[in-house]
């Protein structure tokens, strides 16, 4: 499959100018601007081309930014829910699950939509590149990022609040180019992404971006071109459940470009996005129609992290405000933010299992759950095209079939450590 590839034809723009410029390497932001902003992929291919099945995510490949393949991937699989739809009366539902579901050819080995963006981001970058990929992750991501940089000999650091420890399973053990700290319990993501934020002022040591990689919204966004091309047309609800936002800016963005596409329809998604309750920071912006993040209290933050069941959520900073990021995509979409419960969402998650056969993630459970609220307050209609991404499954299946291995941390470090001991450890480490 790799030797028929040649690499996707894009350009990057940003979205705070309208500039338009080459992708000149590992480029997070446009050269020149001093006002933070998304860039994002202009394609030179304006019609999606699906390559076969056998390429997994790559089948994408000509809205991927990438200049490779790599091995091992698995793309979304959309189906049309026949059970769940049934008994909430909902004709055409459509599941987009991303997770582990051999029934439905699902096969993520990782059992999340984040290995759609380890793949994505991780074939951004050049064959035989020596650098170390910073990435910090509350669980799912990590564990994405591990899999695919062991499977394919690239260097990587993952910082993950020791609390979250438990996500790092693997059915087989990584190799040492993966190397793993932690910020001790009682910390959260946030502290997480303090070490990730000193580890990349290091030399050779680059981070993975987050929201600001291209690669990475990209890869998430193929949950939606699984769902758009099997359907044949554009949905008109979309829910998922967001910590950071950023599979729904995602999300609008292949909207955006499949209305260009001009196959599918040129309807945009209404953004159903839900958050775990008594966690939510974007909804109370949302609300006010703030275009500003509200202060939030460290201390009352960490409390309510510690409440939420779906820990993949608990993002503080994430890129909202910002040209091009979630305010922009919630405000072009009409969208909402919606909240559950951890009772609303085991209630949920049973129902899942009950109709369809596997189990899902807290999270894709978060989001299943504000479906039934939707339902039940008349927000969607029963002929309506609905479009509910499943973020995270079959990880329970998944365990019971495999003999797990867990990636031990190299470095546990205090909360609030030392900029200048961060560095001479991680130094140490590779």
């Amino acid at each position: 499959m790799s030797g028929n590839f040649s690499r996707t034809q894009y350009h990057l723009q940003s979205l705070a100018t309208g500039a338009v410029f080459d992708d000149t390497g590992w480029l997070l932001a446009a050269p020149g601007e001093s006002e933070p902003a998304l860039i994002r992929a202009i394609y030179e291919k304006k019609q999606l081309e699906l390559k076969g099945r056998g390429y997994g995510l790559y089948q994408f490949a000509d809205w991927l930014p990438i200049h490779r393949i790599l091995e091992g991937s698995c793309a979304p699989v959309t189906i049309k829910s026949e059970r769940l739809g049934k008994v909430l009366g909902l004709n055409n539902l459509y599941i987009t699950f991303s997770g582990y579901w051999p029934e439905q050819k699902a096969q993520m080995k990782t059992c999340s939509f984040k290995e759609t963006e380890a793949y994505s981001v991780c074939a951004r970058l050049e064959p035989n590149d020596q650098h170390i990929l910073v990435v910090a992750s509350a669980g799912n991501t990590a564990r994405s990022f591990a899999r695919v940089c062991s499977d394919n000999n690239i260097r990587l650091l993952l910082c993950v609040p020791e609390d979250n420890l438990d996500a790092l399973w693997f059915d087989t053990p990584l190799n040492g180019n993966v190397k793993l700290v932690a910020s001790r319990k009682g910390g959260d993501y946030f502290d997480a992404i303090h070490i990730s934020n000193v580890a990349v002022e290091l030399e050779n040591f680059i981070p993975e971006g987050g929201a600001k990689n291209v690669a990475r919204r990209d890869g998430m966004g193929t949950t939606v071109l699984s769902a758009v091309t099997t359907i044949g047309s554009i949905p008109d609800f979309y829910f998922q459940a967001i910590g950071s936002g950023t599979g729904a800016i995602a999300a609008w963005e292949a909207n955006l470009r499949l209305i260009e596409d001009g196959r599918f329809g040129n309807n945009k998604m209404k953004l159903m996005l839900s958050q775990n309750f008594p966690f939510h920071p974007i909804y109370d912006a949302w609300q006010i129609r703030s275009r500003k993040m509200l202060p939030m209290d460290d201390n009352t933050a960490r409390k309510q992290v510690e409440i939420i069941k779906a820990k993949v959520l608990s993002n503080r900073k994430p890129p909202y405000s910002l040209p091009g990021g979630l305010y922009d995509a919630l405000m072009d979409t009409r969208g909402e933010i919606l909240l559950a419960n951890n009772d609303q969402a085991h209630n949920a998650a049973e129902l899942f299992l009950e109709t369809e056969g596997i189990d899902i993630h807290p999270a894709a459970a978060i989001a299943t759950a504000t479906l039934l609220d939707a339902v039940q307050d008349k927000k969607v209609g029963k002929d309506d095209r609905i479009m509910l991404n499943i973020t995270g499954g079959g990880e329970e299946r998944f365990k019971h079939d495999k003999e797990l291995h867990y990636l031990e941390p190299s470095l546990i470090f205090d909360i609030n450590p030392d900029s200048e001991e961060i560095k001479a450890k991680l130094k140490a480490l590779f």
